[in-house]
C-alpha cells in the first residue's frame, strides 16, 4: 500500500491505520465519535494526500473538460471550482470529481484515491485536442482544516488576504505561514472548513503549523472513519459505494450535476432521457433506522417481504444519536422499509438528505 508524507506523524499519533483506495490511511486516532463531534463543535485536521490531483493544460484544455464532465464547466470564471460526474457512453459514473480552474487554458481535476489511473487513462483516450494531460497527485498534498474554528485558524497564517472573503467553491493562490499554497473553500464535511493544496515536501512542515493551535481550539486529527460518518450526515455521496458505472446521475439523486443546455458531454444522450423520467429504474433514498441496528453497505432492503434494493452506506451518526443510511433501491414511493441484518428484518423510515442542514 501506499502511504502519505504524512504516514510518520499519524503513527506518532497513535492512528489505526486502514487501507483506502491502494493507501494506507488513518482511519481513527482517539475515536470516531469524538473526532466527528470536534469537527461540528470545533475543529478538525485532516490528510486526504491520497486524492490524485490531474492537470490538464494548453489548446484545447476547456473543450477537453467540457467533454468530460457533466456539469458546466463553461461557466467557471479563474479561481472557481465547481463538483461534477464524469460519465461513460451510457451514463454510468466513471468517478465523481472537482474541477478547479486557474485560466481558460488551465484546469485541475482533482479525483477520488481509487480511480488515478482509471481516470489519467480515461482523460487521455477521450483527448481529440492538443491540450496536455498530467497526473501531478505524487508531488501534492491536501491538507483539509474543517468545523467552525477553521477560518479563524487558517487566516492567522495567510497575509494580505482575509479569507472570509472566499465564496463557497472559490480558491485563491497565497501562502499559509510561508508555504505556497491554493486555499479552496471546500470540503466533505458539511461545516465551514478549506481544503490547502501544497507540494509533498512541505507537508510536514504546513500539518506541524496548523496542528497546535487545532489541538488549543478543542479540535482533533480526524481519520477516515469520521469523514465517512461527516459526509454521510451532509448527504454526500461515496464513489464505489454509493455510485458506480453501474448508476447514473439521476439513480442517485445527483441530476441536478448535469447540465445540458447549449452544450455536449459524454453520456448527454442517456442521462437526457433519463432526466424525462423515462427508464429510471433505481433511486438513492436516505433512511433513518427505527431501533438501535445499523445498516452497512451490501445489506438487502426489503418492502412487503419483497427484496427491492440494498443499503450502499450505513453508520451511527454521532450528531442526530440514531442510525443512517442511504439505499439504492426499485424507483417506487415508499416510507418505510426492512432491512435484513444478519437474518433478521430492521424496520427504518425514509428521510429527506442530507440528513443535517
Amino acid at each position: 500500500m501506499r502511504r502519505t508524507p504524512l504516514f510518520e506523524i499519524h503513527k506518532s499519533l497513535n492512528a489505526k491505520f486502514t487501507e483506502f483506495g491502494g493507501w494506507e490511511m488513518p482511519v481513527q486516532y482517539s475515536s470516531i465519535v469524538k473526532e466527528h463531534l470536534a469537527v461540528r463543535e470545533s475543529v478538525g485536521l485532516f490528510d486526504l494526500s491520497h486524492m490524485g490531483e490531474i492537470d490538464i493544460k494548453g489548446n484545447g484544455a476547456k473543450e477537453l473538460v467540457e467533454k468530460l464532465c457533466t456539469n458546466d464547466v463553461n461557466r467557471l470564471v479563474d479561481g472557481q471550482a465547481l463538483y461534477t460526474l464524469l460519465c461513460n457512453e451510457n451514463g454510468g459514473i466513471v468517478d465523481d470529481i472537482l474541477v478547479y480552474r486557474h485560466s481558460e487554458n488551465s484546469y485541475t481535476l482533482v479525483v477520488n484515491a481509487g480511480n488515478i489511473e482509471k481516470d489519467f487513462e480515461w482523460f487521455k483516450i477521450q483527448n481529440d485536442t492538443e491540450a496536455e494531460i498530467s497526473d501531478d497527485s505524487d508531488n501534492t498534498v491536501l491538507i483539509a482544516i474543517q468545523g467552525p474554528k477553521s477560518l479563524d485558524i487558517l487566516n492567522r497564517y495567510v497575509l494580505n488576504h482575509d479569507l472570509s472573503d472566499i465564496s463557497f467553491f472559490r480558491f485563491v493562490n497565497n501562502e499559509v505561514a510561508g508555504i505556497p499554497a491554493a486555499i479552496s473553500r471546500t470540503g466533505y464535511t458539511g461545516e465551514l472548513g478549506f481544503e490547502i493544496y501544497i507540494k509533498a515536501e512541505n507537508a510536514i512542515d504546513l500539518w506541524n503549523t496548523l496542528y497546535p493551535d487545532v489541538i488549543e481550539a478543542a479540535g482533533l486529527p480526524v481519520g477516515l472513519g469520521a469523514r465517512d460518518t461527516l459526509r454521510l450526515e451532509a448527504g454526500l455521496r461515496l464513489y464505489g459505494m454509493d455510485m458506480n458505472e453501474n448508476t447514473t446521475p439521476y439513480d442517485v439523486g445527483l441530476g441536478r450535476f448535469v447540465k445540458f443546455k447549449n452544450r455536449d458531454f459524454i453520456g448527454k444522450s442517456v442521462l437526457y432521457s433519463q432526466k424525462q423520467k423515462v427508464d429510471q429504474k433505481k433511486r438513492l433514498v436516505g433512511f433513518k433506522m427505527l431501533d438501535r441496528s445499523v445498516a452497512r453497505c451490501g445489506y438487502t432492503v426489503h418492502k412487503n417481504g419483497n427484496p427491492i434494493g440494498e443499503v450502499t452506506s450505513g453508520a451511527p451518526s454521532p450528531s442526530l444519536n440514531c442510525n443512517i443510511g442511504f439505499a439504492l433501491i426499485q424507483n417506487k414511493k415508499v416510507k418505510q422499509i426492512d432491512i435484513d441484518i444478519r437474518g433478521k428484518m430492521h424496520p427504518a423510515e425514509i428521510v429527506k438528505i442530507p440528513f443535517i442542514s
